[in-house]
């Protein structure tokens, strides 16, 4: 494949660009089908992304359908046909803002005011289109050869939110259209996996503007898998020495002025609340909280570690686009934990923590992960506390660390906390990119800042090191991790819902409800259907709907002979058995955790 450059040089393009420049060029395709439809249509910024393209549009008051997005698509396909030529061109900067300001392209005169003085300017010429761009490009909008529009949304002028709200539309390209097509089978499964879908379906979560964006709101079911994911994990932790504290969903500007969120994080804050005098806002994060906990009294070496957990309630202004589901919200629960260690505990606390992450992926069955040593980025002086020797120590004590537990990890530069390095164990889900669930943090700052100490055997004050950790990172993400990777077919102990008593008639219904109160006694998650409905109908609500993993199908056999037909939504197959051995397997499922 040929493409060109912003000096006019046309080369074959290098294989590890190729999906790149297909990408890129799709976008200023896209774009001149905008402007053929929209001609007051004013563009923005038209990257390649990882996943896709996008173009950030003004369209003035235009509010774009499905159908016009199917316009816009089938417009570039007659562009796609013309076979324009794809010509680049350089201007000097009056000459840029000059032609831009003749086109009244608002967006990108501003950008030319954003670049350094000696950059270049560059221009790519397509027919009736003509776009600012680096490049390169294919030569011919021929050489796209497979594309598709895949949604719109709003986006932030420069990522502003006291900017103008864009429209972006957003579109994927391939080589060929077999690539496309694969694309769009892992989009069917996506889909049929997302969170969102099966917990509508399920009945498990809800979320309503009236509350607002990003504040769901989990329903009895959706409740049930998130106490146990908690009984869970505070068992867990109780075994390993942590104690557990409630603290306040709000704290005063003061605390996070003293912590340094206010100066690293205040834009990821909710505003703060005038009251009486003091200002106060929604945490984002309970590290400081928990300072307070272990600066209440004083600490003695023997002491140490004390390890501090707690289920946490916390609040992050997360810009609209950003949100998906009860993965990415508003409010959510943190699996916390901050571990008062001295220096010479770090490597065996550090350690223990790792042994936990592992050990609970073990019980999901989670095997696909990663490991990253996030790092500062010694550039970035606004996100980072400024303190080189303290970031020095931080970051080798922990790579040390990890190196001497025997850890396979990554480093990535620029993804640390603003107070220190961490651990970050990325899951990679069955559809969609990878993210991070569990993490592990060291951190020397915000102990040095809450003035926190303990008396050594030498009866000397130190300041003790402390390790920020999350386990299931928050039981909301982690929860809509495990309904992605069932697709909402929790194992037994997990399952809201763990067995459905299903009688065929009204015949059995006393006998079913003799079936259900024993199942409801031993302690078991039961529903009886007691329906005026076919027990076809009966069976496909509760395998395809509730996901319930038994269903007992309750006829005049069972009833005659005193035994349940128990029918597995995993292998669709039936057995019969007596009752008591039911609720014996069923229990002993529940015990092991079986998964």
């Amino acid at each position: 494949m040929k493409i060109i450059y912003s000096d006019g040089t046309v080369a074959e393009c290098p294989e590890e660009e190729v999906q790149h420049v297909l990408k890129h060029s799709a976008a200023h395709i896209m774009a001149q089908a905008i402007q053929r439809l929209y001609p007051e249509a004013d563009f923005a910024y038209g990257p390649a992304t990882e996943r896709g393209f996008y173009y950030d549009v003004d369209l003035g008051e235009t509010k774009l359908s499905d159908e016009d997005l199917k316009k816009i698509e089938d417009e570039m396909r007659k562009i796609i046909k013309e076979n324009i030529p794809i010509k680049p061109f350089i201007l000097d900067r009056a000459e840029a803002v000059k032609l831009m300001h003749e086109r009244k392209a608002k967006y990108k005169e501003e950008h030319i005011g954003d670049l350094p003085d000696d950059a270049v300017i560059s221009f790519y010429q397509q027919g009736d289109y003509l776009d600012m761009c680096v490049g390169p490009h294919i030569t011919y909008t021929k050489a796209l050869k497979a594309f598709k529009i895949t949604g719109q949304s709003g986006a932030y002028w420069k990522n502003d939110a006291k900017n103008k709200m864009l429209t972006r539309i957003n579109g994927v390209a391939f080589r060929t259209q077999e690539e496309l097509d694969e694309y769009e089978k892992q989009m069917e499964e996506a889909r049929a996996r997302d969170h969102r879908k099966i917990g509508k379906e399920m009945g498990l979560f809800m979320t309503d503007d009236l509350i607002g964006k990003g504040l769901p709101m989990f329903l009895p079911k959706g409740y049930t898998l998130w106490q146990e994911l908690e009984n869970y994990i505070k068992e867990k932790e109780r075994r390993l020495g942590y104690q557990h504290v409630m603290t306040p969903c709000v704290g005063t500007v003061a605390l996070y002025e003293t912590s340094g969120h206010w100066a690293h994080y205040k834009a990821n804050m909710f505003p703060a609340m005038e009251v009486e005098g003091e200002s106060f806002v929604l945490r984002p994060m309970n590290c400081p909280h928990h300072m307070m906990i272990y600066a209440n009294r004083p600490h003695s070496y023997k002491e140490l570690p004390i390890r501090i957990g707690e289920i946490a309630h916390d609040f992050r202004f997360e810009s609209s686009g950003t949100l998906k589901g009860i993965e990415r919200g508003r409010h959510f629960c943190q699996n916390d934990a901050h571990l008062f260690v001295t220096p010479d505990q770090i490597e065996g606390e550090v350690s223990r923590v790792v042994d936990l992450i592992f050990d609970v992926y073990k019980d999901f069955g989670i095997t696909d992960y990663r490991c990253v040593l996030s790092l500062r980025d010694p550039a970035d002086t606004e996100k980072y506390h400024p303190d080189d020797e303290m970031w020095n120590t931080a970051e080798n004590a922990l790579r040390q660390v990890l190196n001497d537990i025997g850890i396979e990890y990554t480093e990535e530069i620029g993804e640390a906390a603003f107070y220190g390095p961490k651990l970050d164990v990325n899951v990679k889900p069955a559809v969609g990119a990878e993210y991070t669930l569990s993490t592990c943090q060291l951190d020397f700052c915000l102990p040095a800042k809450f003035d926190l100490k303990y008396v050594d055997s030498e009866s000397n004050e130190k300041t003790p090191v402390v390790l920020h950790r999350a386990i299931l990172g928050s039981l909301d993400r982690f929860m809509a991790y495990i309904i992605e990777e069932t697709k909402g077919k929790f194992p037994v102990w997990l399952a809201p819902l763990q067995v459905k008593v299903l009688p065929v008639s009204e015949k059995t219904m006393e006998y079913a409800g003799s079936v259900y109160e024993a199942i409801d006694a031993a302690g078991i998650r039961t529903v009886l259907d007691d329906r005026n409905e076919k027990i076809g109908y009966k069976i496909r609500e509760a395998q395809q709907v509730d996901r319930a993993p038994y269903m007992l199908i309750l006829g005049q056999k069972e009833a005659d002979e005193n035994m349940v037909s128990v029918r597995s939504r995993d292998t669709g197959e039936t057995e019969t058995m007596t009752l008591d051995d039911f609720i014996a397997k069923v229990k002993n499922e529940i015990e092991t955790r079986a998964h």
